[in-house]
């Protein structure tokens, strides 16, 4: 089974970016998770193009970029060239999902989608079999911190049953609340990827903390 850890840079110090990039290089995480806030689709406003560009300079991961944005369509270029890697982007945010993702694909990148917590499941299955992974929101996107909502689990079985019959290939990814005491139940449940923020980056060794949440 893939187990992936793709620590959040929203939770990170700002102050450094080349630190926490190459900190990220020598870690055992593969990927590195970008939060992108409009202030419109959500709430708060973190960062876009020139940080995602100044930290591809220095990382030599995956970049995991979450838009959290609305009118998504209007931005996968610039995304893509930017740095992004995999590129996922809200259901609730788009007016034609398939648009996005053929947008997406069209840029030679992975293409990722999620949906907020008070969104079915099924609202995905038309395009389960047509993206290269589905992210589950465990919290209300838009602010780092929020406890996980432990209903989250009941909704990754139903997405995992959903991807074995249509779309074998396709990762879960979960983001919001992700610690060591819930990792192994996530992994156990079928998820591939855990988006962890202050759980790493708040740690006291955050290299250790990787390790300890991929081997949970």
């Amino acid at each position: 089974m893939t187990k992936i850890i793709s620590p959040s840079i929203l939770s990170a110090d700002f102050g450094n970016l080349q630190f926490i990039s190459e900190m990220i290089n020598r870690s055992e995480a593969e990927w590195l998770h970008f939060d992108v806030m409009d202030g419109v689709f959500v709430p708060n406003i973190s960062f876009g193009f020139p940080v995602l560009e100044a930290v591809k300079k220095h990382c030599n991961k995956m970049l995991d970029v979450h838009i959290m944005i609305v009118h998504p369509e209007k931005y996968v270029q610039r995304f893509a060239k930017a740095g992004a890697g995999m590129l996922t982007f809200h259901y609730e945010a788009a007016e034609n999902p398939q648009e996005v993702i053929d947008l997406i694909r069209a840029e030679g990148i992975k293409v990722g989608i999620t949906i907020n917590p008070d969104v079915p499941v099924s609202m995905l299955e038309p395009y389960i079999d047509k993206v290269d992974m589905a992210l589950l929101m465990t919290v209300f996107a838009g602010y780092g911190g929020q406890k996980f909502i432990e209903q989250s689990y009941d909704r990754i079985d139903e997405l995992r049953e959903m991807i074995q019959r249509k779309n074998p290939a396709c990762l879960i990814e979960v983001d919001g609340g992700v610690t060591l005491d819930n990792a192994p139940k996530l992994f156990a449940h079928g998820v591939n990827v855990l988006v962890a923020g202050s759980t790493v980056f708040n740690a006291s060794d955050p290299l250790k903390m990787i390790v300890d949440l991929k081997n949970a």
